[in-house]
Formats: structure tokens, sequence, C-alpha cells
């Protein structure tokens, strides 16, 4: 049986165009990315809400390609500076396609 997992990335919106060509080049067939606002160690006090934009790019991956993704996005994301984001990866038991109620193969989520 084979092992899944979600990578989850949250980027600096600057750096997301960088982020989708790394994981399209690993062998990633798809990913989700939505615009995101939150706040981690970077605080900014000029701003009311304090809060910043961020990108956060999701990928559902064979267990396999998991390390290699996470290396890409986080060679791409780093300025090396506070508030770069972060890298999570959770293990997934399975994936199924609703458009014909059916378990995803391997191949279909990584080449």
């Amino acid at each position: 049986m084979m092992h899944y997992s979600k990578v989850t990335a949250i980027v600096r919106v600057e750096k997301l165009e960088a982020v989708e060509d790394a994981i399209t080049a690993a062998g990633a067939t798809g990913m989700t990315v939505t615009e995101v606002h939150g706040r981690g160690e970077l605080k900014n006090f000029f701003k009311r809400d304090r809060m910043v934009t961020h990108a956060r790019v999701e990928i559902f991956t064979t267990g396999e390609q998991t390390q290699t993704l996470v290396g890409k996005i986080m060679a791409v994301a780093s300025t090396g500076e506070a508030g770069d984001g972060i890298v999570a990866v959770l293990p997934v038991g399975a994936v199924y396609r609703i458009r014909d109620r059916r378990a995803a193969f391997d191949h279909e989520l990584s080449e």
C-alpha cells in the first residue's frame, strides 16, 4: 500500500511563482494555492491588525516524493529573514477523486 503525504507551505507572496515552478519541476502534478493572512514571529506594529499576507500552497503526494518537495520549497522560498514562512508535512490515509468516486492512483499524484 502506498503512503501519501500532504505538504503545506506558507510562503511570502513574492516567492509564490518560484515555489510553483520548483514544485512542478519536482514532478508534482497538482497543487492548491490560497491567499492567507496571519502572524508568526514577525510582528508589524505599524499595521492596525498586525496580520501579513502570505500564500498557502498545498500538495498531496506520495511518501517518496515528500522530502524532495520540502527541500525544493525551502530552497526557493527562503530569504533568510523572519517571515519566510513554514512547511508542514501531514500523513494522509487515502486520496479520492470526487469526479468518478474512486481512489486516486499513485501516478496521479506524482510522475
